[in-house]
């Protein structure tokens, strides 16, 4: 089956961090642009985070110097470590991959399709920001 499987969401007060992960399941990562969407309630899906096969990056600016998305293709996960987590990063938080020849678009785009057009798309994962 092919998946990708989020974990790490949780609970933390302003100020904090959390890493969420991304696991690769019946597929490999090496060949695909992977990232980060979030949607929190009522508002419009946006792009976080996303990475490229050749390890080029893009960050939405709310999160940029905040948030540092890596990839391990050994391991076929990819990961966003979220420091300095203010109460509107509070959404929930899912892993979006694509292959060529999409994979430079989703770049292009910081990782926001419709999402008929993702090739791997996770179930997503809570973050919630709150004292």
């Amino acid at each position: 089956q092919l998946q990708l499987v989020e974990s790490g969401g949780g609970l933390v007060q302003p100020g904090g961090s959390l890493r969420l992960s991304c696991a690769a399941s019946g597929f490999t990562l090496d060949l695909t642009t992977i990232g980060w969407v979030r949607q929190a309630p009522g508002k419009e899906r946006e792009g976080v985070s996303c990475i490229s096969s050749g390890g080029h990056t893009n960050y939405a600016d709310s999160v940029k110097g905040r948030f540092t998305i890596s990839r391990d293709n050994a391991k076929n996960t990819v990961s966003l470590q979220m420091n300095s987590l203010k109460p509107e990063d509070t959404a929930v938080y899912s892993c979006v991959a694509a292959k060529a020849p999409k994979d430079l678009l989703l770049l292009h785009r910081l990782c926001v399709f419709p999402r008929e057009e993702y090739d791997y798309w996770g179930q997503g994962t809570q973050v919630t920001v709150s004292s």
